[in-house]
C-alpha cells in the first residue's frame, strides 16, 4: 500500500431513514361515549445498530480516490437514522460511499493484498457499532512485465539497447551542459579538435575507436558502464533518422528532411554535425580568451549558448531525443508499412534459438523502450514521473526514479523514467487544474501494456485479423499520447519564448532563458515529422518551421512581429490537434 501522508481527517455523513408517527382518531358528538381509564404512555425502546456493511469489498490498485462501494447499516429499528464515521489515513466517506482519500492509492504489487478499515455507525439515540471491513486490492495489469511463453521462468521483455541509447543521449547532454566547460577550464581539452573528438565519442561511439563509457549522470545507478546496460555495442548515429533506413516512412537522406532551412538542404546527421561544429567554435573562442556577447553587448558565459539566441546543448539533446528515440519508436518498431519490421513481424517462434521472446514481442518492446517509461510508470504521480518532487509534494524516493526492487540502486532498464515519458507527465501537470485535463501518461502506458498483452497471450500463433486490429488500436493510442505530449511541450516552449521576448528591455529579461526555451521548442518541433502517424500535415509542418525560424528574431522593430509568428505557430498546433484552449494557454 502506498499513499501520501496528509493530516488525519474524520469523514462523517448522515444517512437518513423514514419516520412514522402515531395519530388519534376523531369522535361523533351525537353518540354518548363511555369514560375510559387513563393509561400510562409506553416509552419507545431503542436497539443499537448491529453491523456496517459495504456493497463491494475490493478496490482497484493505483487509482487515487478510488471508490470501494456503498455503505449500509443493519439495525433492528427499521426507521432509525445513522451517522457514519471513520478515522483513517487511507479511506474517507462521501455521502454513503466508502472510497479512498483523494490523495491515496493502493498497490497490490508489493505483496499487500488487502487493507482493513473500521467504520462506525451511530444511531439517533447515540447507540453505536463499529465494524472492521476488509477491502481487497485488485491486482490489475499495470506494469510492463510479461513472463515468457517460450522459456519457463524467464521474462519475455527486452529493450536494453534502447535504454543504452537513452543513456548515451544523457551522457552527451551532461558533457555539453557542464563537462565541456569544466574540461576546457581545467586544461583537459585544449583544442577545437579535442572538443569534436569528445562529442563524437558520445555520438559515433565505435567499439574499436573509443573505450567503454561510464555512467556519470546518476550517482546510484545499478549499471556503471554503457556496456552493462546492453552487452552489444550501441551508438547514436546508427539509429538517427535516415541512417537506419529499414522501416522509415520517408528517406531523410535524399531530400525529405524539413524544418531547417530549405527542405532537403541537410540531413538529420548533417544537422547534428553543424551544431557540433558551432559548439566547437564557441569552445575554441573560450580557449583563446575571446569574450562572445549577446545582442545587448553582454558577455555570454556559457560555452553552449551562441550569439544568435540559441542554446546548442538543448537543441542537440532535444533533436536527438526526437531523431533517435521518437523516430525509431514510432516509425520503425511500432510501424506498419514495412514487411519484416515493426508490427509486421513474426509472433510464432523465438526471435532466434533460445530467446525468450518472439520477433514481434521484441519489436514492440523496443518501441516501448524508446518511450522511456519505468515498468511501473503508472505507480508514479505526475509530479514524481516529471521529477518535480518537493518537500511538500510527492515522495522523495520517487523523484523521476524509484528503487522498486529494493537493492539500493536504480536499474536504468526498469526503474528510471527517460526523455519523453517525463515530458508527458509535465504536460499532464500543466493541465491538471483545468476543466479538460490531459492524462497522456496513463493513456500511453495502458495502451503499451494492453498491446503487449495481446502479443504475450498469442505467442506461437499468427495474429488473427481481429487481434492485429486490436494491436494497432493500442499502438495508435500509445503513439497518439506520445505525440500529443511532445506537441504540447512545443507549445509550452512557444509560450516561454514569447514571454522571454516580451521581457526584452526590462530587468526580467534573461538571455540564457530565451536561448534555452527557443532551442527546446525548435528541437522537439523538428522531430514531429519522424512519426508516420503524425496528425500534422507536411504543409502545416513546413509552415510551423517557417514561423519559428532557426533562431529567435532579436532585431529591434521586428521582435513583436516574431512574437506574432510564434502565436500563429501555436494556433496552428492547437487547431491540428484539437487542444483545449485553456490548456494551450497554461502549458
Amino acid at each position: 500500500m502506498t499513499f501520501k501522508r496528509t493530516l488525519l481527517a474524520v469523514s462523517i455523513i448522515a444517512m437518513t431513514g423514514g419516520l412514522t408517527a402515531c395519530g388519534g382518531g376523531g369522535s361523533d358528538s351525537s353518540t354518548p361515549t363511555t369514560p375510559t381509564t387513563p393509561t400510562t404512555p409506553t416509552t419507545p425502546t431503542n436497539s443499537a445498530p448491529t453491523a456496517v456493511g459495504v456493497s463491494n469489498g475490493s478496490v482497484n490498485e493505483n487509482t487515487f480516490g478510488a471508490i470501494v462501494g456503498t455503505l449500509s447499516v443493519e439495525d433492528p429499528d427499521a426507521n432509525d437514522t445513522h451517522t457514519l464515521s471513520l478515522e483513517s489515513d487511507t479511506f474517507a466517506i462521501d455521502g454513503t460511499t466508502l472510497k479512498l482519500r483523494d490523495d491515496v492509492r493502493l498497490d497490490a504489487d508489493g505483496g499487500v493484498t488487502s487493507v482493513d478499515v473500521a467504520v462506525t455507525a451511530t444511531d439517533a439515540a447515540g447507540e453505536a457499532v463499529t465494524t472492521t471491513l476488509s477491502i481487497n486490492i485488485n491486482d490489475i495489469l499495470d506494469r510492463y512485465t510479461f513472463d515468457s511463453q517460450l522459456n519457463n521462468g524467464e521474462s519475455s521483455v527486452s529493450y536494453t539497447g534502447q535504454i543504452a541509447r537513452h543513456a548515451l543521449i544523457e551522457e552527451l547532454n551532461t558533457f555539453m551542459k557542464s563537462g565541456l566547460q569544466a574540461d576546457l577550464d581545467a586544461g583537459v581539452i585544449t583544442t577545437r579538435q579535442g572538443v569534436m573528438d569528445k562529442l563524437n565519442s558520445l555520438f559515433r561511439t565505435t567499439e574499436f575507436q573509443y573505450p567503454d563509457l561510464p555512467i556519470t549522470f546518476l550517482d546510484n545507478a545499478k549499471q556503471n558502464l554503457i556496456s552493462e546496460i546492453s552487452g552489444s555495442h550501441k551508438n547514436l548515429v546508427g539509429k538517427l533518422a535516415g541512417n537506419d533506413e529499414a522501416g522509415q516512412h520517408k528517406n531523410w537522406l535524399t531530400g525529405d528532411f524539413a524544418g531547417w532551412n530549405d527542405t532537403g538542404s541537410t540531413t538529420p546527421e548533417g544537422l547534428v554535425d553543424t551544431l557540433f561544429n558551432l559548439l566547437a567554435d564557441n569552445a575554441a573562442a573560450h580557449l583563446s580568451g575571446s569574450v562572445r556577447t549577446d545582442f545587448n553587448g553582454n558577455p555570454i558565459t556559457k560555452v553552449y549558448i551562441d550569439e544568435n539566441g540559441v542554446d546548442l546543448q538543448q537543441l542537440i539533446q532535444k533533436f536527438l531525443l526526437m531523431g533517435v528515440a521518437y523516430s525509431q519508436g514510432t516509425d520503425d518498431y511500432l510501424g506498419v508499412d514495412t514487411e519484416g519490421k515493426g508490427l509486421l513481424t513474426d509472433n510464432t517462434e523465438a526471435q532466434s534459438a533460445g530467446r525468450p521472446y518472439t520477433n514481434l514481442e521484441h519489436q514492440f518492446d523496443e518501441g516501448f523502450g524508446y518511450f522511456g517509461a519505468a515498468v511501473n510508470y503508472l505507480e508514479y504521480t505526475d509530479v514524481e514521473a516529471a521529477g518535480n518532487v518537493t518537500d511538500e509534494v510527492g515522495r522523495a524516493d520517487w523523484d523521476g526514479a524509484h528503487d522498486t526492487d529494493g537493492d539500493n540502486a536504480i536499474d536504468l532498464t526498469s526503474e528510471y523514467n527517460w526523455g519523453q515519458s517525463v515530458n508527458a507527465a509535465k504536460r499532464d501537470l500543466g493541465s491538471a487544474a483545468n476543466a479538460q485535463p490531459t492524462d497522456y501518461t496513463r493513456q500511453a502506458m495502458e495502451a503499451f501494456i494492453a498491446g503487449r498483452k495481446i502479443l504475450n497471450d498469442n505467442v506461437g500463433n499468427d495474429l488473427t485479423t481481429g487481434q492485429m486490429s486490436d494491436l494497432e488500436t493500442q499502438v495508435e493510442a500509445a503513439v497518439d499520447a506520445w505525440e500529443r505530449s511532445i506537441v504540447a511541450t512545443v507549445i509550452h516552449y512557444i509560450n516561454d519564448t514569447r514571454s522571454d521576448l516580451a521581457d526584452i528591455g526590462s530587468d526580467d529579461f534573461n538571455y540564457a532563458d530565451l536561448a534555452k526555451h527557443f532551442a527546446e521548442m525548435k528541437g522537439f518541433a523538428l522531430g514531429i515529422q519522424f512519426n508516420e502517424r503524425s496528425q500534422l500535415s507536411d504543409a502545416d509542418f513546413a509552415t510551423l518551421h517557417q514561423l519559428m525560424g532557426t533562431q529567435p528574431v532579436l532585431t529591434a522593430g521586428n521582435i513583436e512581429a516574431y512574437r506574432a509568428d510564434l502565436l500563429e505557430a501555436r494556433n496552428l498546433l492547437q487547431a491540428a490537434y484539437g487542444f483545449d484552449p485553456v490548456n494551450v494557454e497554461n502549458w
